[in-house]
């Protein structure tokens, strides 16, 4: 699927071990987010473009999802930069430092959830939820998420063919409108059915409310050092920002 593009590779981000790849992210995620000094939103920038090369990711695609963040990310520069000030718009310097920060703690952030956690298969990181203790139920709840999503997909392709078979024409009317609440609502209804019946299914083959785990991973010294090094740089970080 789509969701995991990244995920089969060569590089030394996609022979770590899930396990300490979403610590890392995570802990990144935080440092980055939560400090307000803007040379430590450059360093993250710069170290997920780090992280986005050691892990060899395609460019094209790398660049795809760059783009749709950054269009939610851009709306804040319609508004933040700016303040009214004698009947007119006047670039507010305060807001232009607040969009500037927000702008590369985004982009470091995904750029280092990408080559972290999307380098490792969707499966992989449940898996790795659940040696982190995660609740079972949200486990779960993720794992069958992805897995009948293109299920829905599926099903929703179905319904858009079943309108156009029937002539319908998207429009800026109420039919359009009227068309497109009935679509939704027929794929809540179906979704709904179909996971009735997964649950049913489920049940009759012995499902007591526990996914065993199968396989485990091994923790080598790679991963152990990796982690050590991303720990001290994350520490450093994290000190730097409290500073600052």
């Amino acid at each position: 699927m789509h969701l995991e593009i990244f995920a089969y590779g060569d590089s030394p981000l996609h022979r770590l071990d899930p396990r300490g790849k979403l610590g890392v992210a995570l802990g990144f995620a935080l440092v980055v987010g939560l400090s307000q000094a803007l040379e430590l939103a450059w360093v993250g920038l710069g170290l997920g473009s780090l992280a986005v090369g050691v892990a060899r990711l395609p460019l094209k695609e790398l660049a795809k999802r760059l783009l749709v963040v950054n269009g939610f990310v851009g709306l804040l520069w319609v508004m933040a930069p700016w303040c009214w000030v004698g009947g007119g718009p006047a670039l507010d310097l305060a807001g232009l430092g607040l969009a500037i920060n927000i702008t590369l703690k985004t982009n470091a952030v995904v750029m280092v959830l990408m080559a972290l956690v999307s380098t490792s298969p969707i499966t992989h990181l449940f898996h790795a939820l659940a040696h982190w203790q995660t609740p079972d139920k949200l486990v779960h709840l993720f794992l069958f998420f992805y897995r009948y999503l293109h299920v829905l997909h599926q099903e929703y392709h179905r319904l858009v063919w079943a309108l156009k078979v029937r002539g319908f024409k998207p429009g800026t009317n109420l039919h359009t409108w009227r068309a497109y609440a009935w679509l939704v609502g027929t794929l809540l209804v179906r979704s709904f059915d179909r996971a009735q019946r997964v649950y049913q299914a489920m049940l009759c083959r012995g499902f007591t409310g526990t996914l065993w785990l199968l396989d485990h991973f091994e923790w080598s010294a790679r991963d152990r050092h990796f982690v050590a090094g991303a720990g001290l740089v994350l520490a450093a970080m994290a000190g730097w920002g409290l500073l600052a």
